[in-house]
């Protein structure tokens, strides 16, 4: 099939029935359900971008095995200039959707190229696991299937052990194995995306060790979305169906947000990567790699998201004729730092990469995972300089309506700067205002500040990979000179 098209991806949706819920409803089709079909659409583009001619070179590449183009997300780098021809694939589709979508496909098809590239670490488990690795891998490929994923297991409480509480009944486990496959019960967090996907793959970041030698929270696998027994449900839509001009952001980019029921769903033994061994999987971070091709992944949506933020703050700055101002220049100064330290560590972590034990090529695991910390306090700290810089404008927000209503002379009027129509400013600050202070902004905010786990554990997985003896001995040397 190689790289699909938006209209196959709808149909895809289509095509399987899955058991979605929203505002107590279930949605029958979510490529027509008024808070989830614009979203859909926004997906649908992403994957029409493969076919458009003048980026179709630098959004696809030739399958090692059927010669289809298929999107170059799946590309199991073996070169620095590959690694960077699926970066620059990447910030196609990150700038389309201004950086707003932050699970958009490319997310988990950089992790299943990084586990097939390395899926002889999955065989230490079971022999067979690798080549059901390296099989699905192919089909996402092959088939350009669209993925989810849910990491966190639900807690009843919150104590010191934070990550690693997990609770009969509630997080998702094995309760048996039969010949058929496994059958897991419990409930998943957060499935962004879960909605508009095709399938759901499941696995951990990490996991406390409960049982010396098997583990029946500890796992990993993939299914589709329809599978009997799995169950999605929604937060509140962000789409409330206004125009483009009243909601420019949510209008086109809800991604939605889910949680995944598992109800005895039963995972077919060939769609099983991993099976209840802690260490294991523990190790998947840096033992694959994935999570640094992952966070090249992230940096490439970050600086998207970094340069949407400084052009509208540079353009609300120009519409309100304060551009000047020492006190703005301050603030714009500080988002073009921001940008461009995401950029600079992205491609630096992209000069300084290595191939790996499986002849994977992998960005510097250190400059690549500093995005994430990074960004985590970063983006909040850019919404507040937008707020900042727009003050009361952001509430000088009519709606298009108003336009077209007996006050519209007077809205043209009062609302019009001296660089700028009232309409155009009103257009601008809406966007200003969807990004800054509307519910969907709010949402991106906190996605970002949790996007890559907590700020301790953030700070943990970078203390872990830093290179410290050197550090450490040219200060024992200093210590020890004489002259």
């Amino acid at each position: 099939m190689g790289a699909r098209t938006g209209k196959e991806y709808l149909e895809g949706l289509r095509a399987q029935q899955r058991e979605v819920w929203l505002a107590g409803e279930r949605v029958k089709d979510v490529t027509r359900h008024p808070g989830l079909a614009r979203g859909a659409r926004a997906v649908a583009h992403l994957y029409d971008m493969q076919h458009d001619p003048k980026l179709r070179e630098e959004m696809t590449y030739r399958s090692p095995s059927s010669g289809e183009r298929v999107g170059l997300s799946f590309i199991i780098p073996k070169t620095r200039e590959e690694l960077e021809r699926r970066r620059v694939m990447m910030l196609h589709w990150a700038r389309t959707s201004c950086g707003m979508m932050g699970r958009s496909p490319d997310f988990m098809n950089v992790n299943y190229a990084a586990w097939a590239g390395a899926a002889e670490y999955f065989a230490r488990g079971r022999p067979e696991f690798a080549k059901n690795i390296v099989r699905y891998y192919e089909y996402l490929r092959e088939g350009d299937v669209t993925l989810t994923h849910a990491l966190i297991n639900l807690q009843r409480s919150r104590d010191a052990s934070g990550l690693f509480n997990l609770e009969q009944g509630t997080a998702l486990e094995v309760v048996r194995e039969t010949d058929a496959g496994i059958i897991v019960k419990g409930a998943r967090i957060l499935a962004t995306l879960g909605p508009l996907a095709d399938e759901i793959a499941v696995y951990s970041p990490r996991l406390g060790r409960h049982a010396e030698a098997h583990c029946p929270f500890a796992m990993s696998f993939a299914i589709p979305c329809g599978t009997p027994g799995l169950k999605f449900l929604c937060r509140d839509s962000f789409d409330l169906g206004r125009s483009h001009f009243d909601q420019p952001l949510s209008s086109r980019f809800e991604e939605m947000d889910s949680i995944v029921f598992f109800d005895n769903v039963l995972i077919p033994w060939e769609r099983v990567f991993l099976l209840g061994d802690v260490d294991l999987l523990n190790g998947m971070a840096q033992g694959t790699h994935y999570s640094a091709h992952s966070a090249h992944q992230g940096a490439a949506k970050n600086l998207a998201k970094c340069e949407f933020v400084l052009g509208v703050a540079l353009l609300m700055t120009e519409t309100l004729g304060n551009a000047h101002l020492p006190h703005t220049e301050e603030r714009i100064g500080e988002l073009m730092l921001y940008a461009e330290l995401t950029r600079g560590a992205m491609r630096a972590a992209e000069a300084d990469g290595k191939l790996d034990e499986w002849g994977v090529f992998c960005p510097d695991p250190v400059l690549i995972e500093s995005t994430r910390n990074l960004f985590m306090t970063a983006y909040p700290r850019m919404i507040e300089i937008l707020q900042l810089l727009g003050s009361s404008s952001f509430l000088l927000t009519p709606s298009e309506a108003d336009f077209k209503s007996p006050l519209a002379a007077d809205i043209e009027h009062y609302l019009a700067t001296a660089n700028s129509p009232a309409r155009e400013r009103v257009r601008l600050f809406r966007l200003a205002w969807d990004l800054a202070g509307s519910a969907f902004g709010s949402r991106q905010v906190l996605y970002e500040r949790f996007f890559a786990s907590d700020p301790l554990t953030r700070a943990r997985v970078l203390a872990a990979i830093y290179p410290k003896a050197e550090l450490k001995e040219r200060v024992l040397q200093l210590l020890e000179r004489e002259d």
